[in-house]
C-alpha cells in the first residue's frame, strides 16, 4: 500500500515534469531559433545547418531550466495532493511524513545526478558540435556569398572581387586586405576552396601580391599561394569555448595534465573561468535536493489551516531567492578561498539543516 503511494505520486511529479520541462523547453528553443535565423538570412548557412545548429543547444537548455522546472512540478503536485484530500488520506492511514521526504530527496537526487552528466558532458558535447557544424559550413558559406563580377565586403578591412565562378572554382580574382597591421592586394587568375581539417582557405595560382607597409611596396609573383578564410567565419572560432569542454578535459587543465586548447591553462583568469565551470556543473545541481526539500515544508499545514497560503508564497520565493543565489554567487566563489569555501558548505549545511528540522518536526509533533 505505502509502496504504490509513493510510486504514484512520483509517478504524478515526474509526468508534470517531462511535460513542463519539454514544453518551456521548446519555448525558450524557439525563442533563440528565432535569433538564430541570421545564418540563413546573412550568412548563408542552409536550412539544414541552421536546423541542426538551434537542435545541438536543446540539451544546454534543458540544462539550464531542470531545476526550476522540477521545482514547479514538485511545488504544484503537493498542493494538488493537499486540495484533493489526498496527503490528508495518507497522513489518517498512517504513511510516514518522513518517508514521504525521503522517497522525495531520493527521486530529487535521481535528478540531480541526471544535472550532473547533463552539465558535464551532454551539454558540452553538443554545443561543441553546434560549432563545430558552423565552422565546417563555412566553405558553402563563402561560397553562397559569392556573386559574380560583385564586390564581397563581409568582413571589415576585407574585399573580395571574383569575375567568374563555377562550383568552387574561381577566375580572376582581386583581393584587398587590411585586416592586419600592413595592406596587401592580390590577384590570381585562379583560385578554389578547399577545407582541410576544418580549416577553409582560397587557394590561388598564378597571379602577384603587393604589400603596402608604411613607406615600403614590396611585389612578388607567385604560382600558388594559401588565403585563409578563417576571417568569414565569424560565427564561429578556432578554439572551444570552456562551456564546450568535457568536464574531464577541465578537470585535467587544473591538474596540469592536459592538453585541452584553452588559450593558456596556466593564465590566472583562466583557471577561475575553469573553477566557475567546474563548480557550475558538480555543485549547483545539490541545489536540487534542497529545493526539493523546502517543498516539503507544504506538509506541515494544510488548506484549512489560515496560514497554508502564506506558507505557500514563502516557500515560493525562499526557492526562487535560493535559484538566484545559485547563479549569482559563482562570480563570486573563486575570487577568495573564503567564498570558495562557503560555496562549497552553504548548500550542504542548509540541506543537513532543513532534514533534521523536518525530522525532529514530525517525531515531537
Amino acid at each position: 500500500m505505502k509502496k504504490l503511494v509513493f510510486r504514484k505520486f512520483v509517478l504524478d511529479v515526474l509526468i508534470f515534469f517531462i511535460f513542463s520541462i519539454l514544453i518551456m523547453g521548446l519555448i525558450v528553443w524557439t525563442i533563440q531559433a528565432i535569433n538564430y535565423f541570421d545564418f540563413v538570412s546573412e550568412d548563408g548557412h542552409g536550412l539544414k545547418v541552421y536546423f541542426l545548429y538551434t537542435l545541438l543547444n536543446f540539451p544546454k537548455i534543458i540544462h539550464r531550466i531542470l531545476p526550476f522546472m522540477f521545482f514547479i512540478s514538485l511545488f504544484f503536485t503537493i498542493i494538488k495532493y493537499e486540495l484533493n484530500n489526498e496527503l490528508s488520506i495518507f497522513w489518517i492511514n498512517g504513511i510516514s511524513k518522513i518517508k514521504f521526504i525521503n522517497t522525495i530527496l531520493i527521486f530529487s537526487l535521481t535528478l540531480m545526478i541526471m544535472q550532473i552528466f547533463l552539465g558535464s558532458y551532454l551539454s558540452p558535447l553538443s554545443q561543441l558540435k553546434a560549432r563545430n557544424l558552423i565552422k565546417n559550413s563555412n566553405v558553402d558559406f563563402f561560397t553562397n556569398l559569392i556573386n559574380e563580377g560583385k564586390f564581397i565586403n563581409a568582413v571589415q578591412g576585407l574585399t573580395i572581387f571574383i569575375e567568374k565562378k563555377e562550383s568552387d572554382n574561381f577566375s580572376n580574382i582581386f583581393i584587398d586586405d587590411s585586416t592586419k597591421k600592413y595592406s596587401r592586394m592580390i590577384y590570381a587568375e585562379n583560385g578554389v576552396l578547399v577545407s582541410e581539417k576544418g580549416n577553409n582557405k582560397f587557394v590561388l595560382f598564378d597571379g602577384k601580391v603587393i604589400n603596402i607597409d608604411e613607406d615600403r611596396v614590396n611585389i612578388f609573383k607567385f604560382d600558388q599561394i594559401d588565403f585563409s578564410l578563417e576571417a568569414f567565419g565569424s560565427n564561429s572560432i578556432i578554439k572551444p569555448k570552456i562551456q564546450e569542454i568535457k568536464s574531464i578535459s577541465l578537470l585535467g587543465c587544473l591538474f596540469d595534465q592536459f592538453i585541452i586548447d584553452l588559450k593558456k591553462c596556466k593564465n590566472d583568469d583562466s583557471i577561475n573561468e575553469v573553477k566557475q565551470e567546474l563548480l557550475k556543473r558538480f555543485f549547483k545541481p545539490i541545489y536540487i535536493p534542497l529545493i526539493a526539500l523546502i517543498c516539503c515544508f507544504l506538509f506541515f499545514s494544510g488548506k484549512f489551516n489560515n496560514n497554508y497560503e502564506k506558507l505557500k508564497k514563502l516557500i515560493f520565493f525562499v526557492v526562487l531567492v535560493l535559484i538566484i543565489i545559485s547563479e549569482t554567487s559563482l562570480r563570486y566563489s573563486t575570487s577568495s578561498s573564503i567564498f570558495l569555501f562557503l560555496y562549497f558548505l552553504i548548500p550542504f549545511a542548509l540541506l543537513l539543516f532543513f532534514y533534521l528540522f523536518s525530522y525532529f518536526r514530525i517525531n515531537h509533533a
